[in-house]
């Protein structure tokens, strides 16, 4: 299973599902690539926002090593789910599609609901990543 987590730029929500996800998926020995991107190129090759690292490692993750990407085409043939923070991702990713079978890939993080966009309110990082941690364990058990 390869899976691709997409936010906006790619520095807060996105990263955190990221590291949530190979963690867990490594720790129950699952053979899994877990990677994200950004629909916007702000922040390529930057490391994850430091309020998504530090909100990342109260719960036991280490996300500062990864880098931003944006996303692109040839993600589509890359990864077997791509699982976007909101409906605006949702809208910008599946814009780029040229196939049903491309468009089929592309799904909301929490099936019809959106994560919040922490970036603007320090306050939010912390809820943010639990709400990432559980859906991460629910997606699991989903596809395992």
């Amino acid at each position: 299973m390869k899976i691709l987590m997409v936010c906006l730029g790619n520095i807060c929500r996105s990263p955190l599902a990221e590291g949530i996800m190979r963690h867990l998926v490594d720790k129950q020995h699952l053979n899994w690539e877990i990677a994200s991107a950004g629909t916007g190129n702000w922040h390529i090759g930057k490391a994850p926002d430091h309020r998504s690292i530090s909100a990342a490692k109260v719960l036991g993750y280490d996300i500062s090593k990864q880098r931003a990407q944006q996303f692109n085409h040839s993600m589509f043939a890359k990864y077997d789910l791509i699982l976007v923070m909101d409906r605006n991702n949702l809208a910008d990713v599946k814009s780029l599609a040229t196939t049903d079978e491309e468009r089929k890939k592309v799904k909301l993080f929490l099936d019809n609901d959106e994560v919040t966009d922490p970036y603007w309110d320090n306050a939010l990082f912390n809820p943010v990543c639990k709400q990432v941690e559980e859906r991460c364990r629910e997606i699991i058990k989903q596809l395992s």
